[in-house]
């Protein structure tokens, strides 16, 4: 007795189907893998610059120089940011305006800031008084990375001096 033997056709339909399911397996591996393999951008405060007075307050621009440990360029889509001054909220903003840091190296953001002058007191008292002052600077970046977008939380905090710049 003769034992046959079947063979299976793949109709372009079930190809399609397997395709479509191996690239979203991978796909996320990958996204998976990046994740793991991504590192976080370090924030620092650079200087300031009061660019407007008012009657109840004014702006102020915030330059931080943000650096990319990462061994590919980070194209950043959007950025959030709060700037707190001696533990007091300073301000707060979200930039939409892209900018590129690349890779293994920094790249300065100007943040503009509205404040309000009892917000500004206790930073201004401390700079005149010391010299210094001690900042908080966090948020939230969406980049755009080789292997996919990340939106990832920064925190950071540091000393301001006028004369000797960022400590």
């Amino acid at each position: 007795m003769k034992t046959q033997q079947r063979t299976r056709r793949w109709t372009p339909r079930a190809v399609m189907m397997v395709t479509v399911g191996l690239g979203v397996a991978v796909s996320a591996a990958c996204s998976t893998l990046g994740r793991a393999t991504f590192k976080e951008p370090a924030v620092q405060l650079r200087e300031f610059t009061i660019t407007g007075l008012g009657l109840t307050g004014g702006s102020v621009d915030v330059m931080l120089q943000v650096h990319n440990p990462n061994g590919y360029k980070l194209d950043a889509l959007k950025m959030t940011y709060q700037v707190d001054v001696d533990s007091i909220k300073l301000g707060d903003g979200e930039l939409d305006g892209r900018f590129v840091v690349p890779e293994k190296d920094s790249a300065i953001v100007r943040l503009p800031i509205r404040f309000t002058y009892a917000g500004l007191g206790a930073a201004g008292r401390s700079m005149l008084n010391a010299g210094t002052i001690n900042y908080r600077v966090r948020g939230d970046f969406t980049v755009a990375t080789p292997i996919g977008n990340f939106t990832r939380p920064y925190d950071q905090r540091g000393r301001y001096s006028s004369v000797a710049g960022n400590r």
